[in-house]
């Protein structure tokens, strides 16, 4: 057991002269050589007002960070990136005697309040398992691992809350809804037909086949089909298909499933790639929409399948909970049975052609 550091040497009136004076301490053991190291490098990652040792209690800042069995404690404040920035959690970091030679680390989330929202019993519950969970982080024997496990944390506190300000917006939406509803109910009947487009989040009620009607039009000749969607721990994954003409037709298609309110909501609405002959040359281009990657898995998925003239949309609501690289999975299998339910697999005209390939920017 590592012999414990002497609280009356540690400074609490100075966050940064206090980690300094104690890291100090730290090098000095040689089994906790690399603890140090690792926390004067996350340090210089995050700042050095970000990093701060943690104490029992706010009243008693003498007291050593150090538990009698060995645990070292420190707490780090992160703040989620673009376009959250103001938005910031705060994490306790423990770190057993063993670690990092025979045990891992362990994360909890500090912060109640992410942004305007409450975190739930789901959120810390997740955080705590980040090194236990297939979701979080993988942990080696001997191998320093806090940065990675503090990434983690919050790319699922980021999701997390790009979920509640999801929920938010489409709880406005149904609420505007709603009034509109009222004020057609008070008023003459012709608009009743506008009643039939449900503003219902829930993807359960899209129904396969071709859209005929929209909040905006599609471009001519072009017939978008809906394949039935993917559902997973609370997380659907819609996906929908076109021919194309011209690639000038493909923003077009876009901004008319962006102007549908069910689809806007969505975490991430237009996940897409596509590919268009024209004049000889192959042009193609993709969009991951905020899903890192799945875009070029999507163009992927185009080439091996040897389809051209075609776009492919995917809508992924999230569900909140993280799903890993299943989502990937689920991605590609529903840009599948879209293009399946337009019978592109089997036309010819899809089909692959000569040409020079032309990235689209």
């Amino acid at each position: 057991m590592p012999r414990s550091l002497s609280p009356s040497s540690i400074d609490a009136t100075d966050y940064p002269l206090e980690l300094q004076t104690f890291l100090a301490q730290l090098a000095e053991i040689p089994e906790r050589e690399a603890v140090a190291s690792e926390i004067e490098v996350l340090q210089s990652i995050y700042g050095d007002e970000s990093v701060r040792l943690w104490h029992p209690s706010p009243t008693s800042g003498k007291k050593s960070p150090t538990r009698t069995d060995g645990t070292i404690r420190y707490e780090v404040l992160l703040s989620l990136p673009s376009p959250h920035e103001g938005v910031s959690l705060k994490v306790l970091v423990s770190l057993p005697a063993t670690y990092p030679t025979s045990s891992p680390p362990q994360l909890q989330l500090l912060s109640k309040y992410i942004g305007s929202f409450g975190a739930d019993a789901s959120l810390f519950g997740a955080v705590l398992r980040t090194y236990i969970s297939v979701s979080g982080v993988e942990w080696a024997e001997g191998a320093v691992c806090v940065f990675d496990g503090l990434q983690n944390v919050l790319e699922r506190c980021e999701a997390w809350y790009e979920e509640k300000l999801s929920m938010e917006k489409a709880g406005e939406l149904v609420r505007d809804d709603a009034r509109g509803d009222l004020g057609l109910a008070a008023g003459s009947s012709e608009n009743s037909n506008a009643r039939q487009h449900s503003t219902d989040s829930r993807v359960d009620d899209q129904i396969p086949g071709v859209i005929e009607s929209a909040p905006s039009a599609l471009p001519a000749g072009v017939n978008l089909y809906v394949a039935e969607p993917i559902t997973d721990r609370k997380s659907a994954f819609v996906g929908r298909a076109c021919r194309i003409h011209h690639p000038s037709e493909v923003p077009m298609v876009l901004a008319h499933l962006m102007s549908d309110r069910r689809i806007a909501r969505a975490a991430h609405p237009i996940i897409n790639a596509w590919r268009c002959q024209s004049e000889g040359i192959l042009h193609q281009d993709n969009d991951d929409d905020g899903e890192t990657a799945a875009g070029g898995r999507l163009a992927h998925l185009l080439q091996i399948l040897e389809v051209n003239n075609v776009l492919v949309v995917v809508t992924r609501y999230f569900g909140g909970i993280h799903l890993g690289p299943d989502r990937f999975k689920h991605i590609n299998q529903a840009a599948r049975n879209a293009l399946d339910l337009g019978g592109f697999l089997e036309a010819p005209e899809t089909r692959k052609t000569t040409g020079r390939a032309h990235k689209k920017h």
